[in-house]
């Protein structure tokens, strides 16, 4: 029996389990993926226009500066930075999601194999173990 394009599916096999998705469904996650991604890039590039303007401020305005300010100035640096690298982290998430979905592994915990439930993934399309293998990374 022939199928049409709708109903066409794509699946891994994992054991005695076998997840089925839509192509549909598939296009429709890869599409999420790629809006999340492209909308914490413009958030990254706005990020480091934001710093290297704030650096370009502080450098003309640093004259007369103690040790309390040069401390302040340098905290605030590393934390702009840090959320930098932390949107950084999100993309290159995001990006592995995309990776696992055109490996077939989207969806399926990376140390058990198991499925990671629906839910899970529409709060964190980019989850790449499930529930319990989180708990007990976190626990470490």
């Amino acid at each position: 029996m022939a199928k049409s394009a709708d109903t066409k599916t794509t699946g891994r096999k994992l054991g005695a389990h076998k997840a089925i998705r839509s192509t549909a469904d598939i296009e429709k996650i890869r599409a999420a993926l790629a809006e999340r991604r492209d909308e914490l890039r413009a958030e990254y590039d706005q990020t480091l226009s934001e710093i290297i303007e704030l650096q370009r401020d502080r450098w003309t305005d640093s004259a007369g500066d103690d040790q309390a300010d040069t401390g302040t100035k340098t905290f605030e640096r590393a934390q702009e930075i840090s959320l930098a690298n932390s949107i950084l982290e999100r993309i290159n998430q995001v990006e592995r999601a995309l990776e696992r979905l055109d490996e077939g592994n989207y969806g399926w915990c990376e140390r058990c194999a198991k499925p990671i439930p629906v839910e899970r993934l529409a709060a964190f399309p980019s989850a790449t173990l499930c529930v319990s293998c989180k708990q007990l990374e976190e626990r470490r």
